[in-house]
């Protein structure tokens, strides 16, 4: 993916990191996500006093792409509020490997611009796949 795209996924990342409701770990990230289909979709971490009713920015980008009709990532952007590296949880893994194939770039970039891109395969080699579930 070329550089100019990628910092227009980083400056949408940034904006929905603006919005994000972190009151209780003040740690507010944003996520971005352009589609196979070309379009891009948003999203911020919104946390809840009841912790596991959160919703990481990762959650919230891919709810927005699969409420629009989309389905399938391309490549995803996360921006952290500070100068390390906000590598998504587990379960974000889980949720981006569900609409992503091997190839899917996940960037993590920071505040300074400091940035790593790997495929969803690296984050999570094994991910558990449709094609294991019966049904």
């Amino acid at each position: 993916m070329d550089s100019k795209k990628i910092q227009q996924l980083m400056d949408l990342a940034y904006a929905a990191q603006a919005n994000a409701h972190a009151p209780y770990s003040g740690f507010h990230v944003g996520a971005a996500i352009l589609s196979h289909s070309a379009n891009t979709y948003s999203g911020c971490n919104v946390e809840n006093v009841a912790y596991p009713l959160g919703q990481c920015a990762e959650a919230t980008a891919i709810g927005n792409m699969v409420c629009s009709g989309d389905t399938a990532i391309a490549t995803i952007v996360i921006a952290s509020p500070n100068d390390e590296l906000c590598f998504p949880c587990g379960g974000c893994r889980q949720k981006i490997a569900e609409f992503a194939d091997e190839h899917t770039q996940v960037v993590m970039t920071t505040r300074q611009g400091k940035s790593q891109t790997l495929t969803i395969a690296e984050l999570l080699p094994y991910a558990f796949k449709s094609d294991k579930v019966a049904v």
